[in-house]
């Protein structure tokens, strides 16, 4: 005769088995996005700027206005913002290039007679070889077969990424409508969302909503800003020592403000060798190490803790992973998404630990729980055997394991 299963074995295997197909819906909805990820840039870069528009759409119709009226204006305005940068920065950055490729040969003649007998003086590698072109036509003759098949490659790259400007020119030109209809219906996707939302979810997955919104708004809002005051800055101080490309630097290292010690990193390369190439003394040397540590001061105590401050919890290292995971995994989308997507997880994950610190495989057989209900602020006492429904904290251990002797 069989024994009949114990009823906790069996729901230990059906909640094993739920487990397995949101983990395997998770694995296919990650390999949909990453064979979309071209397509659905457009769209994510959309969604974005309409979850930063919604707020103030938001408040206009508080004030009586109608949503359509409130999208108009709020769009116009963004995109009028948007148009009026383009206009400043394109003619700078086009200045700059000009004068970044005037200067190629002054750079190649500093790196030949100064930077690599200074490397070769350290290191003691015949570093100036590769630099002649004797040397490098007699390398070539001697690898022929190897070029042919790198010119292949690098024909194909080039054709390749000829269609990927194109295929960036379409994705500019559909974002800006794309955005227009994510801002009109923010509030019904989100609705529709959360009608999707199991109803004895629905309290918790609204106060995760909730932190995530927060956290994201104070993150990408500020290091927006964070990275146009950095800008601005780096490229004023910049032209002030009289560096030739200096706004150039400048605004491309306040791009990179948002990964941590690239863009300082970009000011502190560019500007010393810039410094270098164009008047060689330790005047200008000074300077720029002067605006790279006012930035480093301005960034690390004025802009991000007024502006960021600490609720995204995420450590430079995490971002620096976050970024180069997602582009290595989806493209330009994966790092579109990379610190939005962490600073989300951060959030589930501070849950997820709340509710493991309160788990009976945590705190062990035999010890009361006391959850704290994340929704009305109750607090309630559970036994071992339960589960806590809401996100809880083990504040307090209630009653000691006792002793069998």
């Amino acid at each position: 005769m069989k024994a009949s299963m114990n009823p906790e074995a069996v729901e230990d295997i059906a909640r094993f088995f739920r487990r397995l197909q949101w983990a395997l819906l998770l694995i296919g909805v990650g390999a949909l996005i990453w064979l979309l990820a071209p397509v659905l840039t457009p769209f994510a870069a959309a969604a974005l700027l309409a979850w930063l528009g919604d707020p103030v759409v938001d408040r206009l119709q508080k004030r009586g206005m109608s949503r359509n009226r409130a999208v108009g204006l709020v769009f116009s305005l963004m995109l009028l913002a948007l148009i009026a940068l383009v206009l400043v920065l394109i003619p700078v950055i086009q200045d700059q290039v000009l004068v970044l490729a005037r200067s190629v040969p002054d750079y190649f003649e500093w790196i030949v007679r100064t930077g690599l007998p200074w490397l070769q003086a350290k290191t003691g590698l015949n570093l100036a070889a590769w630099l002649d072109p004797d040397y490098l036509l007699e390398m070539l003759k001697r690898n022929w077969k190897g070029a042919g098949g790198i010119a292949t490659q690098v024909l194909g790259y080039l054709t390749h990424s000829s269609f990927a400007v194109l295929g960036w020119v379409a994705n500019l030109v559909l974002i800006p409508f794309i955005t227009f209809f994510f801002l009109r219906d923010w509030d019904a996707l989100i609705k529709r969302a959360a009608d999707l939302v199991p109803r004895n979810r629905i309290a918790m997955v609204g106060q995760l909503a909730r932190e995530s919104d927060a956290v994201l708004g104070s993150f990408l809002r500020g290091q927006f800003m964070v990275m146009l005051a950095m800008g601005v800055f780096y490229a004023s101080g910049l032209w002030i020592v009289g560096l030739e490309v200096g706004v150039l630097i400048g605004v491309l290292a306040g791009l990179l403000t948002f990964i941590p010690y690239i863009g300082p990193t970009t000011v502190l390369l560019g500007g010393v060798t810039a410094a270098l190439v164009q008047f060689g003394d330790w005047q200008h040397l000074v300077g720029v190490l002067v605006v790279w540590g006012l930035g480093q001061l301005l960034e690390s105590y004025v802009l991000t803790p007024k502006l960021v401050g600490d609720r995204v919890g995420l450590s430079p290292v995490t971002v620096v992973f976050a970024v180069m995971a997602g582009g290595t995994l989806f493209g330009f989308l994966g790092m579109l998404l990379a610190l939005p997507v962490a600073s989300v997880a951060n959030v589930l994950i501070r849950h997820a630990l709340e509710r493991y610190t309160a788990s009976r495989f945590y705190l062990g057989e035999g010890v009361d729980i006391v959850t704290t209900d994340s929704a009305n602020g109750a607090i309630a006492s559970a036994t071992p055997g339960d589960t806590p429904h809401m996100t809880s904290v083990a504040s307090s251990v209630a009653a000691e394991p006792t002793d069998s002797a």
